[in-house]
Formats: C-alpha cells, sequence, structure tokens
C-alpha cells in the first residue's frame, strides 16, 4: 500500500530515502486522480522493499504541494536521492509510470 505523506513527514520519507521515490499529489474530488490511484498502489505493491511509493493529499497538505510548486493533479514527481529527477502531470497509464520509476534505478 502507498505510504501517506503529510508535511510533517516527508522529508524523512522522501528526500532522507536512499531509495527511488514516486510521490502522487492528488484529491478526493480529483476524477484523474482516481483513474491513476489504482495504478500507484499496484506500484507500491510491485516495488515494496525497492522504491517508496506514497501518496500527498494536496487539500490536507498545502506546504509540501507549494514547496513543489503543484498546481495541476494529479502530478506524480520522482526522486533520486532527494532530487526531483522526472515528472508525470496528469493521468498516464501504469506502463508509462513504471517506466519513470525503472529510470531511478
Amino acid at each position: 500500500m502507498a505510504l501517506e505523506l503529510t508535511d510533517q513527514n516527508f522529508d524523512e520519507l522522501v528526500l532522507k530515502s536512499d531509495k527511488p521515490v514516486l510521490v502522487d499529489f492528488w484529491a478526493e474530488w480529483c476524477g484523474p486522480c482516481r483513474m491513476v490511484g489504482p495504478f500507484v498502489e499496484e506500484l507500491a505493491k510491485e516495488y515494496d522493499g525497492r522504491a517508496v511509493i506514497g501518496k500527498v493529499n494536496v487539500d490536507n497538505n498545502p506546504n509540501i504541494s507549494m514547496q513543489f510548486g503543484i498546481r495541476n493533479i494529479p502530478a506524480l514527481l520522482f526522486f533520486k536521492n532527494g532530487q526531483v529527477v522526472d515528472k508525470q502531470i496528469g493521468a498516464a497509464p501504469k506502463s508509462e509510470l513504471a517506466k519513470k520509476l525503472e529510470a531511478q534505478f
């Protein structure tokens, strides 16, 4: 299951991670977010132990959303060594997300 990332735990779980990280910025009212959500959950299971997969609810965590300039959701950011190395704005197929995540290994 994807981790619930918040303004409080983001630095520890994402920026200090020694593994590749995929962060899904989403909101409950966002239709395309509901399309991408199941893909993120599947990737969390498939990459368990190899990568960190998490979700940030933009309505509940405005600081992180502002810090990374999130204006459109879903926004999926890929981190390596605490830095954003790739991103996907808008819905995308699971295969595309997996390809971007694989590139971080």
